[in-house]
Parts: structure tokens; sequence; C-alpha cells
């Protein structure tokens, strides 16, 4: 499991076949919980980073031979293609065995936190239930090595969550991921990046953006009035000087006709 901004066509093929071999195809998110991403710098890659509220759905499924857990990233008045903020953790009883579907976590917006966040609750949900079942091992693609950046924060990614990296070749190309075993993984997120927000205070905030709009309403209301007042006094200071031009003009044009007449 890797996060990745785009995902090969062959790989996309492969994780249909899998797929329509597993049970539950149909299976919708059933539970709904609110989320915070917090307002960045702006990225030189990834651009500019605003506050925004997103939504983490999820479902669970059990048998006797394999579990579920199917979660998404919806983003309000944003439409995503369908590979992309869905994550699928799949547990094999049999083989006991943990996978994950697909191998490349495509989301969006990139560099938000969402890409560990899903993988640290698949960590969790599967630590508390099968902490001694595997994870196999796996190669990593190559093309994400072809960019440093790209590969960094790819094996950044891997490295929080407790997966071990390793090379076969000094320019880190023909990279892997070792076989771990599910207890050593690590369900952490960045905390910083993104947070649940909770209904009560959902309404908190909502209550608080209101009292500081109409605060915000108040303020301008007073500005607006000594604005008014400001453009009555302006206006009675020009009747006032035009006044007093008037009687210099009458005093000047007087002493002129006074001076004129002796």
């Amino acid at each position: 499991m890797t996060e990745t901004e785009t995902s090969p066509d062959t790989a996309a093929e492969t994780a249909a076949t899998a797929a329509a071999e597993l049970p539950w195809a149909d299976v919708q998110a059933e539970h709904h919980k609110m989320l915070r991403l917090a307002p960045l710098k702006t990225d030189r890659a990834t651009g500019v980073r605003p506050l925004r509220f997103v939504e983490f759905s999820y479902a669970e499924r059990h048998s006797k031979e394999r579990s579920l857990l199917r979660m998404s990233i919806q983003l309000p008045g944003q439409r995503v293609r369908k590979e992309q903020n869905h994550l699928d953790v799949w547990a094999d009883h049999v083989e006991k065995r943990l996978f994950f579907s697909p191998d490349s976590l495509q989301v969006e917006p990139l560099n938000r936190g969402i890409g560990r966040f899903l993988a640290a609750q698949g960590i969790t949900w599967a630590k508390k239930r099968w902490s001694s079942y595997r994870v196999d091992g796996t190669d990593l693609n190559n093309k994400d090595a072809l960019n440093e950046d790209t590969r960094l924060r790819r094996d950044h990614f891997l490295k929080a969550h407790g997966f071990e990296v390793v090379y076969a070749d000094a320019q880190h190309l023909k990279g892997s991921v070792k076989q771990a075993q599910v207890g050593d993984l690590t369900g952490d997120w960045n905390t910083e990046k993104l947070q649940f927000v909770e209904i009560l205070e959902a309404a908190q905030m909502l209550q608080q953006a209101e009292q500081n709009l109409a605060e915000q309403e108040v303020k301008l209301k007073q500005q607006e009035e000594k604005v008014n007042k400001f453009k009555r006094e302006d206006t009675g200071l020009r009747f006032t000087i035009t006044c007093l031009v008037a009687f210099a003009m009458f005093q000047a044009g007087l002493l002129i006709w006074i001076a004129t007449r002796h």
C-alpha cells in the first residue's frame, strides 16, 4: 500500500480483477463522520491549502473466511474519480493475512493528511482484532522513484505506518516493502493536518461563527454611523466655509468701494 497521485492502467485492471473475486462488492458506507482539514501554508507542489470540511464514511463486513473495512472520503461540492479517496482493508482469516485495496492509494486533495488518515484507520481496526496476522511484502512501483520528492513522500508514508522499505540498488529505483506483522504497524496520522469534528463541536463552531457575524454587523453599523456623522459635519463645514468666503468677498468689495469713493 502506497500513496500516489496516479495509478497505471495495468494496476487498475489487476485491482478490478481481484475485486471481482472478493465478496461484498456492493457494500456502501453506513457510518459517517466529519473531518476538518486544517488550513496550512501554501505548498510549492500542491498549491493553496485552505480550511476545509470533508466527510469520512465507512462500513464493516465479517464472515468466517474474511472481514472488510471499506472507507471513503467525500469532498462537498467537488467530485473525484471513482478510484480516489477510497481504501478497502481485507482480513483473510484462512491465511491469517491482511491486505489493502487498491495497492496505490490515490487521494484528493493532496498533502492534507488524508492518505495517512485512511491507512491509520485501517491499521487500528486490524490491530484490535488480528494483531498476529501478516501483511505480505511487495515490490514498489519504479515510476514513483523517478521523481525524488515523490519517492521520499512515498517512503515517508510507508515508514510512518511501520513498514520497512528496502532498495536493491544505490539509485533507489528497485524498492520493496518487507513482510510485516499487523501488531507491529502504527495507526497514527498527522493530527495537525486533519482532525475529527464531533456533532456538538460542529454546532459550537456554527454558533461561534454566527456570533462573530453578529459582532461584525454591529461594528459595521457603528462604522456606518461614524461615516454618516463625518458626512454631516463635512456638509456643515462646507456651508460655513462658503459663508465665510462670501462674507470675505463682500468685505473686500465694500473696502474697494469705499476706497474708490474717497
